[in-house]
């Protein structure tokens, strides 16, 4: 029922960008409350630190801390992967709380409301890696002492970790963001 009440306020809200169509049929798609979308200071600085954030929990997962338990190793995945996608919807006006209502811990869902507002990032094993880890709570070592672990779609460390450098090296060329202080990218893009 709410999402035959929401759609048309949906297109209505999002129709002041160019991505109204699209926004409104994944507000349909998802049966989501429709978002607000207004660029602010705040939701640019909360981008930022999402994205220094999504760029620091990569650390772990570059340096193979996760390499002996897949399940952590998707789990770590899971929150690079909602951090840097936030970043991007922060970035251009998704209000922080409507994130939280709306696509929790979905990294598919965030990755769709993304692509369909420009971030442009349309690698097809990101979309599935995307959909293996979410809702990405299940790859957390406490969910999985009671229950089985799940489908991790035959996915490596090896395949993870450059499809999550990908997915960062494009949010921080959408958002411009500066990388983090320290970071092996910022040292090799400053040498070049």
């Amino acid at each position: 029922m709410r999402g035959l009440i929401v759609s048309p306020v949906a297109v209505a809200a999002a129709a002041n960008t160019c991505w109204g169509e699209a926004v409104a049929a994944l507000h349909h798609r998802y049966d989501d409350w429709p978002a607000e979308i207004v660029r602010s200071g705040e939701g640019q600085r909360l981008s930022r630190f999402r994205y220094h954030n999504a760029e620091s929990f990569c650390l772990g997962i570059d340096h193979g801390l996760f390499a002996k338990d897949a399940g952590e190793m998707l789990y770590q995945a899971g929150i690079v992967g909602q951090l840097a996608i936030s970043s991007h919807l922060l970035d251009i006006g998704f209000a922080d709380e409507w994130n939280a209502r709306n696509i929790r811990l979905d990294v598919g869902k965030a990755l769709a409301y993304a692509n369909a507002t420009g971030l442009g990032h349309h690698c097809p094993d990101m979309a599935r890696l995307a959909a293996i880890l979410s809702p990405y709570w299940k790859w957390g070592r406490a969910h999985r002492l009671d229950n089985r672990q799940p489908d991790s779609g035959g996915f490596t460390a090896t395949q993870v970790r450059p499809l999550l450098r990908d997915l960062l090296d494009r949010v921080q060329d959408v958002t411009g963001h500066p990388r983090p202080v320290g970071s092996r990218r910022e040292e090799q893009e400053a040498q070049a």
